[in-house]
This record gives structure tokens, sequence and C-alpha cells, in this order.
């Protein structure tokens, strides 16, 4: 089995058999002149959707930490792919964050549904009108944590009918509405990731972000 461990654009090692050095290994602990973005991860989640989202927001200059769910460095997830965090959740809560980000995946998203400790960051985190964004299965967890009843969401197909009592089901590629944002699959991480940096920064960031990378709508 090829496993990858991906460091976002720094050093890549396989099976996790050697350090990783992160851009933000330990930075967690404060970097007050950038946003500033958490991105939760557990085994099971989605690592396209967590990486394109975390690799999007690093181009537009957001510090974004990547935590996980266990005390394990690194995480495998959905497609046997590992990939090693910044921190761990217990530790990365002690501050506040402008956007909390959960990729899906099916695993991943259980285990945030399951996490209560998952559960106060995110009722916190809508306590004080920040941004939640969720892609793919995750929106089935911000349910589980009574999470924005009724606002509209977006998700992956399958997961649409454990959604539509709880909220206003729509099919667009992004649905933002007021702090929230979801999106529908790996597909769509390009632009999930580019939506949260235009909330979070401005549109012609987001822009020159997409023209970099040579992403066309």
């Amino acid at each position: 089995m090829s496993v990858l461990c991906c460091a976002l654009s720094h050093f890549v090692r396989s099976n996790c058999k050697f350090p990783i050095i992160l851009s933000n290994k330990i930075k967690y602990t404060a970097n007050m002149g950038k946003k500033s973005a958490l991105l939760l991860i557990a085994d099971g989640s989605e690592e396209m959707e967590a990486v394109i989202t975390t690799d999007v927001l690093r181009r537009a200059g957001v510090d974004v930490t990547i935590a996980g769910l266990t005390e394990s460095s690194c995480v495998k997830c959905s497609r046997d792919v590992k990939i090693c965090v910044d921190a761990k959740l217990q530790d990365a809560v002690n501050q506040k964050y402008d956007v909390v980000i959960l990729p899906g995946g099916l695993g991943g998203s259980k285990a945030f549904a399951d996490s209560a400790e998952v559960g106060k960051l995110l009722q916190q985190q809508e306590q004080e009108n920040r941004l939640i964004a969720a892609i793919c299965a995750a929106p089935t967890a911000l349910k589980a944590h009574g999470i924005a009843k009724g606002k509209q969401v977006t998700s992956y197909p399958a997961m649409k009918d454990q959604l539509t009592d709880y909220y206003k089901y729509l099919e667009d590629k992004v649905v933002t509405d007021g702090n929230l944002i979801t999106s529908r699959g790996p597909a769509t991480a390009f632009a999930f990731g580019l939506v949260i940096a235009e909330k979070l920064i401005d549109k012609e960031t987001a822009d020159n972000v997409a023209k970099a990378m040579l992403y066309t709508e």
C-alpha cells in the first residue's frame, strides 16, 4: 500500500518514518497578524478536501492549523493517505480561530459527530459569530451538534436525506449562509477554499489565488 504523508507544500515523506517540518508547527500558539483557520481531521477524513482547502487558504495568507482528534501525529484518511497534523485538538482549542473547517469523508465526519470536544468548539464558534465551514459528509456533524439549524446548506449528494429535515438544502457547488459555508465533495474543494478565502480576506485575494493556480470555474 502506497502511503503519502503530506506536509502541504513543505516536506513529504512516506509512512511517516521521518520528521515532517510543517510551516506552522506549534504556530497555533498565536499569529495575530493573519486570519486564522482550524481544520479538523480524523481517521477516515477525505484527504483531497483537507489538503486542497488547507493549501488554497495558505496561498491566500491564512494561518491554517491542522488539528487531529486523537493522540496520533498522523491521520489515516479515507483513501489510505496519511496526513501529519500540526497539533492535537485538545491543544489547538486554547485559542480562537476566524474559521473552523470540517473536511468530509464518512469516517472522519462520524468522528466529528461523535466528539463532544468538536461539538463544544463548533457551538462556541457559532455563538461568537465566527465562520464555520464543512464539506461533503461533514455537514452531518454540524447537525449532530445542533449547528445552524434552518440555514441553507449543501453536501455530498448521498447525505441529502439526512439534512433536509434540519436545513434548507441546495445543490450549488458552494453555499454561503451568513457565517456558514458548505460544499459538496472533492471536486468542489478548490471552490470551497476560495470562498472561505474571500470571506476571510477579500475577493481580490481569492481571485489572485485562483489565477495563480490556473483555476477556472
